[in-house]
């Protein structure tokens, strides 16, 4: 089968950056391809490439004439790669390993171990995983040196050995790209340990981290909510709000942090503190638990206050927002139950990039995408939806190639149509070359073995030259003459004869060595022209043989592989409809739960809003009622 690759030569000016380090050596374009692919975050088209191209590798004869010959360790390593970033762990798990087991170099083996215990940790394989990592020694690749280390410390925490755990993140605290998730990870290690104190000076260093990097603002953020909780949990609120309020308004974790520096403040009975961070979240997303609890809490801080009017009004607006997010949950789980809320999931807009969680905030407004952000909050509600996902790209990319069938075949159709006219011509002028070529081999054998018989056994009349060879006969036949005359006549001639046989002879033997060197050198010649007419025959064998596979024999293949896409696409509708189902029950459960936290923060809002207008009648009468 012919490779074409759309891409081009163009494509390999691309690939001179893209390829890590040896970018300069490549010397397959299809392999080169497929790692441009894999860096366009494109696993499937790359493993659909680089699969292939290793398959006709292996089936080549001659695989050292390949031009992946010289990248085949790179290429299978690349495999497992590209299988363990498409989360096909299994078949990634085995690549690794026959990696690992094979003679490659010690970079490519530390870097294959590092791979396999990423695959083990992310499949919850601990043991495995630590063993993986214990197979990593002598060189080491500097890009996953820091790599390595914050797996092993992560491994070790999920162990419940905090004190390996320690030792390792201790070393990881200068890392320019670990640094801030090293200095977290070693503050939750010392907590873990027990340790109280030294874990809450190591979270307060990391909340101090200076960066502008969006993942460590992350964690520093993430590093004072932790603390701030802590402190606020062992009841030192004035220390907890300090955490607390360093926490961005602006970042993944402000809601619960705003939501619990608010606590902080009634816990030290500064209503009018706790009213500023609960104003600010009850303004925020309504879906968001963080922002459904501040609905209540502003209110019960305005009580406590006593401003029960205002605290009325913000009663007011929780029950009407419960109320009108409840009916939202209704319509969510309804249409979750028509099957729209799958429909919605697979739209072409989300998938046009890998960043395809982001883009879901960008989708219509309707009842089965209302809640779907914070439905992947749930880390078995994302991975479920990933998996979902990845089916429903995988059906459309079957469904392309099966339309793609007819192309293939008509073009097979064009060929064969094209070669019919040009290949019986062909054909018939190799046939007369095939003849003399044969009967010119068959020369060249007699010379070759003549040549080497000579060089064992000298036969100097072999090396006469024609005319020689015709003086020879002459005298021979001469000679039978003679014999049939008188005596006489008869001794005469032939002494006469003998002296010019003699130095005929003579002459044959004492030039014998040059004559001898001078054949060899003339079959030497011969033997590098046979040698070139034989790899032009050899050469238009393979390419008569190419022309005809290029049209001979595809029409099993096709029916074969429509079948097997037929089989493909419906094992896929099979897989879709029960992860969907997964996906629809996971969805409804969390949509429910909500309903009914809703419900309860309505009935409360409902009781208090009621005994606020109490209040602020009451109030409001003493103030009528005073001189």
């Amino acid at each position: 089968m012919f490779r074409i690759s759309y891409l081009a030569t163009g494509l390999l000016f691309v690939l001179l950056a893209v390829v890590p380090a040896r970018a300069d050596e490549l010397k397959d374009l299809y392999f080169g391809e497929a790692i441009y692919y894999a860096r366009q975050g494109q696993f499937f088209e790359a493993l659909e490439r680089l699969d292939t191209e290793i398959w006709q590798h292996k089936q080549i004869d001659e695989p050292e004439l390949d031009s992946l010959f010289v990248h085949i360790d790179d290429a299978e390593f690349s495999l497992g790669d590209f299988e363990l970033r498409y989360r096909m762990h299994h078949r990634a798990g085995r690549a690794i390993k026959a990696v690992l087991e094979g003679a490659v170099d010690e970079v490519i083996r530390n870097d294959a171990a590092y791979r396999l215990a990423r695959i083990h940790f992310q499949k919850q394989q601990m043991e495995d995983a630590l063993l993986a990592l214990d197979r990593i020694e002598g060189k080491v690749p500097d890009s996953i040196r820091d790599d390595i280390a914050f797996l092993r410390a992560n491994v070790y925490l999920a162990q419940g050995k905090q004190l390996e755990s320690v030792k390792v993140l201790k070393n990881l605290q200068g890392s320019d790209e670990y640094g801030g998730f090293a200095a977290y990870n070693l503050g939750i290690a010392y907590l873990q340990n027990g340790q109280r104190s030294f874990a809450l000076e190591q979270l307060e260093k990391a909340g101090q981290i200076k960066t502008d990097n969006p993942s460590e603002l992350a964690i520093r953020d993430k590093s004072n909510l932790v603390l701030g909780t802590i402190l606020l949990a062992d009841n030192e609120f004035e220390r907890s709000l300090q955490y607390l309020d360093r926490v961005r308004l602006n970042g993944p974790f402000s809601n619960q942090a705003l939501l619990s520096a608010g606590w902080a403040s009634m816990s030290i009975e500064d209503f009018e503190r706790a009213v500023v961070p609960w104003s600010i979240l009850a303004d925020r997303e309504v879906t968001d638990s963080a922002t459904q609890e501040a609905l209540l809490a502003l209110p019960y801080a305005y009580g406590k206050l006593n401003i029960h009017g205002r605290a009325a009004i913000h009663y007011g607006r929780a029950l009407d927002s419960f109320a009108a997010e409840i009916q939202k949950l209704k319509s969510s789980v309804d249409s979750i139950r028509e099957g729209k809320f799958l429909g919605a999931l697979v739209r072409e807009e989300i998938r046009q990039n890998k960043d395809w969680v982001i883009r879901l905030r960008s989708l219509p407004q309707a009842p089965e995408t209302y809640y779907l952000m914070e439905l992947l909050a749930s880390h078995d509600f994302q991975t479920g939806l990933q998996n979902y996902l990845d089916l429903a790209d995988l059906r459309r990319k079957l469904l392309s190639w099966s339309g793609g069938f007819d192309a293939f075949e008509e073009m097979v159709e064009i060929r064969a149509d094209h070669y019919a006219l040009l290949l019986p011509d062909v054909d018939e002028q190799f046939r007369k070359l095939d003849s003399r070529l044969r009967l010119r081999v068959q020369q060249h054998k007699l010379l070759v073995k003549r040549r080497d018989d000579l060089l064992t056994t000298p036969r100097p009349d072999f090396l006469a030259t024609p005319e020689e060879q015709a003086i020879l006969g002459r005298i021979e036949a001469v000679e039978m003459q003679i014999a049939a005359l008188d005596v006489s006549a008869n001794e005469q001639n032939l002494r006469r004869l003998k002296r010019l046989k003699g130095i005929l002879n003579y002459t044959l033997r004492t030039e014998y060595h040059e004559r001898l060197t001078e054949f060899d050198q003339n079959v030497r010649s011969l033997d590098h022209a046979m040698a070139m007419v034989q790899n032009e025959y050899d050469e238009y064998v393979r390419n008569r043989q190419a022309a005809t596979h290029s049209f001979v024999g595809y029409g099993k293949p096709m029916r074969r592989l429509r079948a097997e896409v037929v089989k493909s696409v419906e094992k896929i509708d099979q897989l879709m409809a029960r992860q969907g189902h997964l996906l629809e029950v996971l969805a409804i459960e969390e949509l429910v739960a909500r309903r009914e936290r809703l419900e309860n923060y309505g009935d409360k809002a409902r009781f208090a809003l009621a005994d606020s207008y109490d209040r602020a009648t009451l109030a409001q009468a003493r103030l009528d009622n005073s001189p």
